[in-house]
């Protein structure tokens, strides 16, 4: 993997966190009940490969809480 590559995954995982935590932050905003805010991160491979992906699909989930 050469170092664009690598500089292009750190941009989108970058943007992500900054987006995510601007989205949470506001959505807990609005919470009117007390509680942990459940969330559930998911990373897909969205690319069309014509029914030739690779196998496993790309497929990253990770769940957890956010102390209210």
């Amino acid at each position: 993997m050469d170092d664009d590559t690598r500089m292009d995954i750190r941009k989108l995982l970058k943007e992500f966190g900054i987006k995510a935590d601007e989205a949470i932050t506001a959505h807990l905003a609005h919470l009117s009940s007390p509680g942990p805010l459940r969330v559930r991160l998911v990373l897909e491979d969205e690319t069309d490969y014509h029914g030739k992906g690779p196998q496993p699909p790309l497929h990253l989930e990770i769940r957890g809480e956010v102390k209210t």
